[in-house]
């Protein structure tokens, strides 16, 4: 994830939600190129207009390298099922697209979703179930490595879920603010410092302004 200075992830109406340099978004390839597979929740697909890509030709040569495939597996997580079929990432059929949703998306929307993913999978009554999708994915899908792009509230989920392994933060010199401005991790969030993620810090570089970090389970 990039954030501001001020641990925003996007301006207070979601106008601005991609701020950091090219460094950065360099990186975010490099990080992809260590993964079998990406996630992102419905919005961030629909505002970002990501189709969870390779990054190019050096990127897909890298994941080769890596002995991953030429392209990732790429997840959208709804717990609604609620996604826009006209996103961009369902014009791009280079991997197989998998939806992750809850017994809350409807009939009509789970047969539209199937019309437009490779798989749609429920896990959950009301909120997908990471836990139970994890030792899925190694199973059916040979994911051993899964990146997660954001939004905040699919970052909260996972962090509940105690199933974050690492944290690559990118802190840009940018100050948005406002109140309803997302942050890296919304959503529920921990109500007591006793539950609070404990994490540690890996690494820090300073390139150009920003400060690339990386943060560790403890």
């Amino acid at each position: 994830m990039a954030m501001t200075a001020d641990g925003k992830i996007a301006t207070a109406n979601r106008a601005v939600h991609s701020f950091g340099s090219a460094r950065d978004l360099r990186h975010l390839y490099e990080l992809r190129a260590t993964a079998d597979a990406i996630i992102n929740g419905a919005r961030t697909v629909e505002i970002s207009e990501t189709t969870m890509g390779n990054g190019g030709e050096n990127f897909r040569k890298l994941r080769l390298k890596n002995g991953l495939a030429e392209f990732p597996l790429r997840l959208i997580a709804s717990g609604s099922g609620s996604i826009d079929p006209n996103a961009k990432i369902f014009q791009k059929r280079f991997s197989p697209i998998i939806v992750l949703t809850t017994q809350r998306a409807s009939g009509k929307k789970l047969s539209r979703l199937r019309e437009l993913a490779d798989e749609v999978k429920i896990f959950g009554e009301t909120e997908i179930d990471f836990p139970s999708v994890l030792p899925w994915l190694r199973t059916k899908w040979n994911v051993k490595r899964l990146l997660c792009e954001g939004g905040g509230e699919l970052n909260d989920a996972l962090f509940h879920a105690n199933l974050v392994d690492e944290i690559h933060l990118t802190i840009c010199p940018k100050i948005f603010g406002g109140r309803a401005a997302p942050t890296i991790a919304d959503g529920l969030g921990f109500s007591k410092l006793a539950l609070a993620g404990e994490f540690k810090l890996a690494s820090t570089r300073n390139f150009k302004g920003e400060l690339f970090t990386v943060f560790s389970r403890r």
